[in-house]
C-alpha cells in the first residue's frame, strides 16, 4: 500500500484516525507478536506507577493499559472513536475522551471529590506515531504538576525494518510510516518541552510468548550489555523541570540518639534554622549513658527551639527514624545522625538543594571530599565506594553513599514511600535502604550533596563492619531482583 503525500497536521492526523479507526472495527486481537509485546509492556508500566494514582493516557486505544495499572483515576485520551467506544465497553470504570493528542484540553476535576493533578502521565509507543512530538509534549506539560511524573515508550529504530516487516505480513499491526526516533532524540525533545529525564531504561529482548526464555530474555538480559542494544523499546521517565518556590515550608529534623549524652548539647547549639519553622524530633534508643536526661535538660535549655523526645519500643535506626518521620510535623523531613558526624551546618546545603527542585530525595555523600583520620576505616571506605557502584546501576540513578545518615526529602514523598513500602516488606535494619529504594520505585529524582564527615567527638559507632557488610550484600540482592530484573 502506497502512502499518500502529506503537507498538513490536519492530513496527517485524518490519514492517521482513519487507520486506527479501520484496525478497531476489523476487532483484530493481538497478534502473535503484539501480544507478548504489550504483556510485557503491561508489566513495566505495573512496576513505575504503583496502583491506585491518578493517570492520564494519551494515545490510550481500547484503554487496557490504563485498566491494568488500577488507577484511583484513569483518564484516556485519543483521536479514534472506534477504539474509545471499544475502550468504554471493555472500561467503564475509567473515563475516555476523543481528542486530537495536539490539543486535547481537559477540564478539571475529573473525581469531583478531588481536584488533584495527575500523578502520572503515559504515552505508550505514541511519540513515534505524531505530527510534532515536541508540541504533544509540551501540551502535556501544561496537565502536569511539579509531582507528576510523565513516563513513555518509543521503539527502538534498531527494528524499523522487523516492525515494517511485521505489519506486511500480518505478524503486527501495519504501521503508516513513523517518527523513528532515537534515545538522544526522545530525551532531547523531552528537555525542550520542559521536562527532565530522571531514568531512561531498555525493554523487550524477546517479543514472543515462550515460557522460560521470555523472562529469562525480558527480565535479566535485557537489562546487560551488549544485549541491551538489542532492546525494541527505549522507556523514558522524566519530571516537569523544577520551578523555584518562594513559600518557605517547615522543617522536621530527626536525630535518633542511642548513647550519645555527650553530643545532645552541640546539636541544639549547632542545628541552623530553616524555613519557616525547624522543629527536632529526638528518638532515643535504649541507652546505657544519660542520653535522656541530656536531651530532657537540652529541650529546657533551649525554649526557644521546638524540640520533642520520644523513646522507641523497638530496635535499630530504622524504627527510630520511622518513629520520627510519624511524629514530625514539618513539610520536609530530615535525619542527621546525633554523633554529628555530619556537621549540622551542613543541612542549609540539603534544604536548598530539596526546595530548589534540583532533586526530590537528597542523599548525604561522604566519598567525595577527603576524610578526617578516624572518620572512617579503610575497609569501610572501600565496601562503599563498591557498593555505591552497584546500587547506582541498579537504581538508574547516581547514588554514591548508601548509608550516610543525613536524607533529606518532602513528607509527601515519605508518605508514598509509606503507602507503596508492602512492595518490598520490611527487609532494611538500616533504614537507609527502606527510603532509597522507595524513591527510586516512586521515581523521584535523587541527588546526592557531597560532604566533610568528620570526626567523631563522644563515644563509639554502632557500626559491625562484618555484620553489616553482609547485610549490605542483602541488599544488593533485594535491589536487583525488587528494581532491576523485574
Amino acid at each position: 500500500m502506497t502512502t499518500p503525500r502529506i503537507s498538513t497536521r490536519n492530513e496527517y492526523n485524518a490519514l492517521r484516525q482513519a487507520h486506527w479507526d479501520e484496525i478497531a472495527r476489523a476487532q483484530r486481537s493481538l497478534t502473535f507478536f503484539s501480544s507478548e509485546y504489550h504483556r510485557r509492556l503491561h508489566e513495566i508500566y505495573g512496576l513505575l506507577i504503583s496502583p491506585g494514582q491518578r493517570v492520564l493516557e494519551i494515545g490510550c486505544g481500547r484503554g487496557d493499559l490504563l485498566a491494568a495499572l488500577k488507577p484511583s483515576v484513569g483518564v484516556g485520551v485519543d483521536f479514534s472513536g472506534e477504539m474509545l467506544s471499544q475502550a468504554c465497553q471493555r472500561h467503564p470504570e475509567l473515563t475516555f475522551i476523543q481528542a486530537d493528542a495536539h490539543d486535547f484540553a481537559l477540564e478539571k476535576p475529573f473525581d469531583a471529590a478531588q481536584d488533584k493533578p495527575f500523578d502520572a502521565v503515559i504515552l505508550s509507543d505514541l511519540v513515534n506515531d505524531v505530527w510534532d512530538v515536541q508540541d504533544v509534549l509540551e501540551r502535556v506539560r501544561a496537565h502536569c504538576s511539579p509531582d507528576t511524573r510523565v513516563i513513555l515508550n518509543v521503539y527502538s529504530r534498531v527494528y524499523q525494518p522487523a516492525l515494517s516487516a511485521g505489519g506486511a505480513f500480518d505478524l503486527a499491526n501495519r504501521l503508516l510510516p513513523q517518527n523513528w526516533l532515537t534515545p538522544e532524540d526522545t530525551q532531547n525533545l523531552l528537555n525542550l518541552a520542559g521536562f527532565e529525564v530522571i531514568r531512561r531504561q531498555r525493554e523487550i529482548l524477546l517479543p514472543l510468548p515462550i515460557p522460560g526464555l521470555r523472562g529469562l530474555f525480558n527480565k535479566i538480559l535485557v537489562k546487560l550489555w551488549p544485549f541491551s542494544s538489542l532492546a525494541w523499546s527505549n522507556v523514558f521517565v522524566a519530571r516537569p523541570e523544577p520551578i523555584k518556590t518562594t513559600v518557605k515550608p517547615t522543617v522536621s529534623v530527626i536525630i535518633p540518639a542511642r548513647n550519645e549524652a555527650g553530643n545532645i548539647e552541640a546539636a541544639f547549639q549547632r542545628l541552623p534554622e530553616l524555613g519557616s519553622r525547624t522543629e527536632i524530633i529526638f528518638v532515643e534508643g535504649h541507652s546505657r549513658d544519660n542520653t535522656v536526661e541530656a536531651i530532657q535538660q537540652a529541650i529546657k535549655t533551649h525554649p526557644e527551639r521546638p524540640a520533642a523526645l520520644f523513646h522507641q519500643t523497638g530496635k535499630g535506626k530504622a524504627d527510630a527514624v520511622r518513629l520520627g518521620f510519624e511524629k514530625a510535623s514539618g513539610d520536609v523531613l530530615m535525619i542527621l545522625d546525633a554523633d554529628l558526624t555530619v556537621r549540622p551546618e551542613d543541612l542549609t546545603r540539603f534544604y536548598e538543594a530539596l526546595v530548589s527542585g534540583r532533586g526530590e530525595f537528597i542523599n548525604g555523600v561522604r566519598l567525595v571530599y577527603p576524610m578526617q583520620e578516624q572518620a572512617m576505616r579503610f575497609l569501610n571506605l572501600v565496601g562503599n565506594k563498591t557498593f555505591s557502584m552497584a546500587f547506582s546501576w541498579l537504581l538508574g540513578q547516581s547514588i554514591k553513599d548508601t548509608l550516610c545518615g543525613t536524607k533529606v526529602l518532602w513528607k509527601r514523598d515519605y508518605e508514598r514511600i509509606v503507602a507503596n513500602r508492602s512492595y518490598f516488606g520490611d527487609f532494611d535494619p538500616f533504614g537507609d535502604y527502606d527510603l532509597i529504594f522507595g524513591a527510586a520505585k516512586q521515581n523521584r529524582k535523587i541527588v546526592d550533596m557531597p560532604i566533610r564527615y568528620q570526626d567523631r567527638t563522644y563515644g563509639a559507632t554502632n557500626i559491625d563492619r562484618w555484620r553489616h557488610g553482609a547485610l549490605l550484600f542483602q541488599m544488593v540482592l533485594v535491589a536487583a531482583f525488587r528494581l532491576k530484573f523485574v
